[in-house]
């Protein structure tokens, strides 16, 4: 029997650990205490857990009091009841990495995740179960997905890790955009919603949930907000804070599309009218993007990079000067938690989308003056004082008297991104390439497969996701005197594969893929079959399922026909449809199952008379490490499409051959105004992605291997190996103001320009203005930052001297080398 006193002891211990969330409808609370919360996604697939404790680290350091993430179901259950939670995958790894770090945690379990992951997150054997219909009131899905998510949230308990155990998680998610598809779900859809949320809380988590984009989420479920912009939403019940759970830094890169980028004046914008309007938790997504490993990128036609634009870079860096400029906003607004969450607020319109919100306690007043036109300046008369608020900002007057930081008055660096050479080898040609034809015979000479059937299937039917690759097969007899064989004959496919390779009779007669994002198109060419049997063998490859939509599931992939031969003469057409023949199949490719990305694979491999633009290709290099710590990227410019692997890592699909088109890009992004994917584009006319990321842990001391299966044709010999660093660091600031200037753990070489006055250009395109110092500013930076790794810069006429710059501020522009 378990004496009074052992008890006791035991709820006290517990007590002094767990930490008590809760809400009203001004914020989180924790402990009793209003909060304001800063959060970040970094989603632990997309990086490595050797890569972990640095970015989160880094996410601290910005100012961030929490890492959001989603739990990815496909990736955990690859196969009913089969669960993997190793590597990469090691989910509760990197929620103790976010404790370690004094980081609260977010977990968006889902199941469904959409984050232009393959499938959304759902595993494709949960399509190919009998009578399956997701996100909806099906008995076969919400027993999965019960079974899943109470899986997740047993191991979480098992570890302690939700704040009512003591852990860092605050906060969890159950579904996820559901109010975006719902219409089509019907009266079905909304009862599914009641479930999920019943669901959720007979788990007895004892954290919040809550459920993004859903504005009818039943109580107590919080319902969020997601999208570049968030200050205009309004919770459905008076007792939920005013949350966004995605604040979009940026956007996601697809294959034939351009770079998108999303200014750092903007998304500061977006975040401080968020506040200004009464808004106390932000997580951005991304804080890191990361990469997409393997067959991860969803679609289709998501990239292998998912850098995003965010604060943290795809491989870790700083991208800067987004990740400083959010820190001092993030700073200013910690300043001021206890006025934001507890202050009575007041508001003043001054006209012309110039507005004054101010938040006081009995101890004192904090303002926002926000400026929303997005071409004239406000000048804003306040309490006897005259501010001028830019347009597109807000200013932030802790005080209600000083201004301590503006949107759009960047006082951080600009940090430019350089690849350097592998120093570990002497030149790019230094790979040696082997090579070997990836082995088709049984599919393209005898179209043999592993099934049959007499119709066309539904690729995801049929591979269970197993692999991009799936073989159609069929034969044709035609008799000698067989009317089409005298006529101009043609194979015509009616296509959903994203991209497509026909052979007949062992010749490789074409490819086609997907093109401006129509995922249904012909392709035809001209064949000259033979009397007697004709194989004809259509490789359709998937590039990442559907991700998003209602019943998104049910999208088709692969070849879903019609498939005919046409004969044409001048007098007639025949059409002779195959839809319907004996069809053989056959998931994946022979090097795949044999696995030649493996480096203890024993396959032969020739070194003799290395052929290039060769479709249905495999190459094979060593190489040795790039010194250092930097981070790591491979150039697979000059190949067409496929799949890389560095030492048996699948780095993800390649597919330079890819190009974007010429227009649409412009040399000056003007962050004024509302932002949307399409503005503020670069890259055009180049490949979509060319860099793939190589993660140091993936690298030996000694020899490592390379290994690419190329589809469509390339040459290999411009592959190289390089780092990727900071070379050099700018500034423009105002005066009145500091500037810290960082290579990242490196000194500073040299000073390439100085000049305070009127400077003009861009970082990397500076020159002097009409009116400069006659204090030789260059020397001034030389002597103080030359040889440090940081040097903190002080903008002021005392150090700089006092040029007369009649009718504009005074400014310090520099750059500094790495």
């Amino acid at each position: 029997m378990i004496s009074l006193r052992f008890l006791l002891c035991f709820i006290f211990v517990s007590s002094v650990y767990a930490t008590i969330v809760s809400h009203d409808g001004r914020a989180i609370t924790i402990d009793g205490h209003r909060r304001v919360l800063l959060s970040g996604s970094i989603h632990y697939p997309r990086s490595t857990p050797e890569m972990w404790p640095d970015l989160i680290k880094k996410g601290k350091e910005g100012g961030l009091d929490a890492i959001e993430t989603y739990v990815f179901w496909n990736a955990h259950e690859p196969t009913r009841r089969q669960y993997d939670f190793s590597g990469k995958l090691d989910l509760i790894r990197f929620l103790k990495t976010i404790q370690d770090e004094g980081l609260y945690g977010v977990l968006r379990i889902g199941p469904y995740a959409c984050a232009e992951w393959n499938y959304g997150g759902f595993p494709v054997w949960l399509h190919n179960m009998p009578g399956m219909v997701f996100r909806t009131t099906n008995k076969a899905f919400m027993d999965e997905m019960q079974n899943f998510t109470t899986m997740i949230v047993d191991m979480v308990k098992k570890e302690n890790l939700f704040a009512s155990q003591g852990g860092p998680i605050i906060l969890a998610q159950i579904e996820n955009e559901y109010g975006n598809v719902m219409g089509p779900y019907g009266e079905s859809g909304k009862a599914y919603i009641k479930w999920c949320a019943n669901m959720a809380q007979s788990l007895n988590v004892g954290v919040p949930w809550i459920m993004c984009q859903q504005n009818d989420a039943p109580h107590p479920m919080l319902n969020t907000c997601n999208g570049f912009y968030c200050d205009n939403f309004v919770p459905n019940n008076p007792n939920t804070p005013k949350m966004w759970t995605e604040n979009w830094t940026g956007w996601f890169k697809q294959w034939g599309g351009k770079n998108p980028h999303r200014t750092t004046e903007d998304v500061a914008f977006s975040v401080a009218r968020f506040f200004q309007r009464g808004g106390t938790f932000n997580n951005y997504y991304m804080y890191h993007g990361g990469t997409n490993f393997d067959r991860t990128a969803g679609g289709p036609y998501i990239t292998t990079s998912y850098d995003y634009d965010a604060p943290l870079d795809e491989y870790g860096n700083l991208n800067q000067p987004k990740y400083g400029h959010l820190k001092q906003l993030h700073d200013v607004l910690h300043s001021m938690e206890k006025t934001l969450t507890y202050g009575n607020i007041s508001t003043i319109d001054f006209g012309n989308s110039a507005s004054a919100t101010i938040y006081k306690t009995k101890e004192g007043s904090s303002c926002f003056f926000g400026n929303g036109n997005e071409n004239s300046d406000a000048t804003i008369s306040f309490r006897g004082e005259s501010y001028v608020v830019p347009a597109w900002s807000i200013t932030i007057l802790p005080d209600c008297k000083n201004e301590a930081y503006n949107t759009a008055k960047i006082t951080t660096q600009t940090s430019m991104m350089v690849k350097k050479p592998n120093e570990a080898e002497d030149t790019p040609s230094t790979l040696k390439w082997s090579w070997r034809p990836e082995n088709m015979d049984n599919f393209v000479l005898k179209g043999k497969g592993e099934s049959t059937q007499t119709q066309l299937f539904d690729q995801k039917v049929v591979t269970n996701d197993q692999s991009d690759y799936l073989w159609y097969m069929t034969t044709v007899k035609f008799k000698k005197r067989d009317p089409f064989l005298g006529k101009n004959m043609s194979l015509r496919v009616n296509c959903t594969a994203p991209v497509l390779h026909a052979f007949v009779n062992g010749k490789y007669i074409g490819n086609q893929h997907a093109e401006n994002g129509k995922f249904n198109y012909i392709f035809e060419k001209d064949v000259k079959f033979k009397s007697g049997r004709n194989v004809i063998a259509l490789l359709s490859i998937t590039v990442g399922l559907a991700n998003y939509g209602a019943f998104f599931e049910s999208k088709p992939a692969g070849i879903t026909g019609p498939i005919s031969i046409t004969g044409r003469n001048v007098d007639e057409t025949i059409v002779k449809d195959l839809s319907a023949h004996k069809w053989s199949y056959k998931t994946g490719l022979n090097g795949f199952e044999n696995q030649l990305f493996r480096t203890e694979s024993m396959s032969k491999w020739s070194v003799e008379s290395v052929p290039f633009n060769r479709t249905m290709t495999w190459y094979k290099a060593t190489f040795k490490a790039p010194l250092g710590n930097d981070p790591v990227v491979v150039d697979l410019l000059g190949l067409g499409k496929g799949t890389a692997w560095v030492n048996g890592n699948n780095i993800g699909r390649y597919w330079p051959a890819f190009i974007s088109s010429e227009n649409g890009c412009a040399a000056k992004c003007n962050y004024r105004g509302p932002y949307h994917a399409e503005k503020c584009l670069t890259n055009c006319g180049e490949p979509t992605q060319r860099w793939y990321h190589v993660p140091r842990s993936f690298l030996n001391a000694g020899d490592n291997t390379l290994v690419l299966f190329e589809e469509m044709g390339g040459n290999p010999s411009l592959v190289n190996f390089q780092t990727t660093r900071v070379g050099s660091v700018c500034a423009n600031v105002y005066e009145k103001n500091t500037i810290e200037l960082s290579c990242d753990r490196k000194p500073i070489s040299a000073i390439k320009f100085a000049s305070f006055g009127n400077p003009d250009g861009n970082c990397g395109s500076f020159e002097k203005g009409t009116c400069e110092s006659s204090n030789n500013t260059v020397d001034i930076l030389t002597q103080e930052c030359v040889g440090k790794e940081k040097c903190i810069i002080d903008v002021s006429t005392e150090k700089l001297g006092a040029p007369d710059c009649t009718g504009s501020a005074r400014r310090l522009a520099v750059e500094a080398i790495c």
